[in-house]
């Protein structure tokens, strides 16, 4: 048995908070730069280059990459071998998104209420997601999520006679219907089975995944590579200027589900596709 404190989680969640808002992962910048790298147009061009000079702009002076600093999404891979001491565990998850986005002078976008709003003040509650692994460590992702792009996802509930071919349609229309309001090129998280929550869990999972890592199926890996292709094609480009570059990325993520159901959510986030991991 590992004992971990709880204040260690705080301190680090603080930390990854800041680092997540103000330096865009490396798989991330290398998408978009190898899109930029094969773009036509003047004006995708174009975009593409502010998008480059804002997000080194952004690391080199630790300033926030968008002014939409999101709601935290964290999620911990608890080792079964761990026990956390001094403290609640989702206490200490929410006081280091807490000092996060005070400290790091981050946009406070949280409201108490979902329809009598009420900002918290804090950016808290953290979105939680706890998952018990083998072993005696912690892995802890932070998702700072925007609301842009987080307003333009869909969850369908399909019966499996929908096939493969509704699956891939689901994707294409939500990728239309979203358009230049994600402010794309986007990352397209999609989850398919489980139930009615578990399919939007694996889509969120989805675009935390590091986008230089496929599907280890390589059916589901040929599938991403085909429906990139696809989204693509819609030619929404850039910022919604058209162009070869709609999305960086396509991820998708299954689980088992029931005889009668084929759960599909396809979760939008921007060209911020923030995540950043670390193991205790």
């Amino acid at each position: 048995m590992r004992e971990i404190s709880v204040h260690k989680i705080t301190e680090v969640i603080e930390r990854m908070c800041i680092e997540a808002n103000t330096q865009l992962p490396g798989d991330v910048k290398c998408a978009i730069e190898t899109c930029r790298a094969c773009e036509d147009g003047s004006i995708a061009k174009g975009v593409l280059d502010k998008i480059i000079e804002n997000y080194n702009i952004a690391g080199q002076e630790n300033v926030p990459i968008c002014q939409d600093t999101g709601m935290a999404c964290v999620f911990l891979e608890i080792g079964q071998d761990v026990h956390f001491i001094d403290g609640n565990l989702a206490d200490a998850v929410d006081e280091g998104v807490r000092r996060g986005y005070t400290n790091g002078y981050l946009r406070k976008s949280v409201v108490a209420d979902p329809i009598r709003r009420g900002n918290t003040g804090d950016n808290t509650p953290a979105m939680l997601y706890t998952e018990i692994v083998p072993g005696d460590q912690v892995k802890i992702t932070v998702g700072p999520k925007g609301f842009g792009s987080e307003n333009m996802s869909q969850l369908r509930m399909f019966k499996p006679s929908a096939g493969l071919q509704g699956i891939k349609d689901f994707i294409l229309e939500v990728v239309e219907a979203a358009g230049p309001n994600p402010c794309p090129p986007i990352v397209v998280g999609v989850g398919v089975g489980g139930t009615f929550d578990k399919a939007a869990l694996l889509a969120k999972k989805a675009i935390m995944r590091p986008l230089d890592q496929r599907n280890p199926d390589p059916f589901y890996a040929d599938l991403e590579a085909e429906m990139l292709e696809k989204v693509n094609a819609l030619g929404i480009g850039p910022q919604g200027f058209g162009g070869k570059t709609t999305a960086i990325a396509l991820n998708i993520e299954t689980m088992a589900t029931h005889i009668a159901g084929m759960p599909c959510a396809v979760n939008i986030n921007c060209h911020v596709t923030r995540h950043k991991t670390e193991v205790l």
